[in-house]
């Protein structure tokens, strides 16, 4: 099987998008060509941004094992603690699964991350919504957060220092760059995310 891996700059890490909480990593908003075009078994990576001086790290590593619709996603019961809850903890607040159809098939974004003060962002909802109908779901991953591992070297053909995202690795080099992760040792959420060290005042 042809594998691809997804490498893109987070610059704002938030545990949002990605979404490492609850024992699987999840990708529901945000970069909607990854979420379009990654397949089962793909690989997501997403690096470090300049603006927090953690450019050339690893925030998250996952393994694309499942996919999903919004409605089907905001309805199945395993991921109802995803549901963002605003006047909860960091972690709820920053629940990914914001989106589910109404009775006549509109788009209901739930308050969250990508919602303007209780009202409906048409931005963020067209971005999200607009270009495919798709979560990500990874039950294999690394989540490091804010205790981003320096990628090596001889991987720094993974990081990207450009908008967008890049996916013209070999598979040689796919192998390389998931060996590395794994003999790190770690599994799931390894970390809190990155921003949250700068909205403690949140809590």
């Amino acid at each position: 099987m042809v594998v691809t891996l997804f490498s893109y700059v987070v610059r704002w890490d938030h545990g949002f998008a990605p979404n490492p909480f609850h024992g699987v990593c999840t990708l529901a908003t945000c970069k909607p060509a990854i979420r379009k075009k990654a397949k089962l078994g793909d690989w997501v990576l997403g690096t470090g941004s300049a603006e927090r001086n953690y450019r050339g790290r690893a925030i998250f590593l996952m393994r694309v094992t499942e996919e999903s619709q919004f409605h089907t996603y905001w309805s199945d019961p395993r991921f109802v603690r995803k549901q963002p809850v605003m006047n909860g903890s960091l972690k709820q607040r920053f629940g990914d699964n914001i989106y589910h159809l109404d009775g006549r098939g509109s788009w209901i974004q739930a308050d969250s991350r990508h919602s303007l003060d209780e009202r409906t962002n048409n931005r963020n909802l067209q971005r999200d919504t607009g270009l495919t109908d798709r979560v990500l779901i990874g039950s294999e991953f690394i989540y490091w957060g804010e205790n981003a591992p320096e990628i090596p070297m001889k991987l720094q053909k993974f990081v990207i220092a450009r908008p967008g995202w890049a996916e013209d690795f070999s598979q040689s080099d796919i192998d390389r760059l998931v060996d590395w992760a794994k003999s790190l040792g770690q599994k799931g959420q390894v970390g809190d995310p990155l921003e949250w060290r700068y909205e403690r005042w949140w809590r």
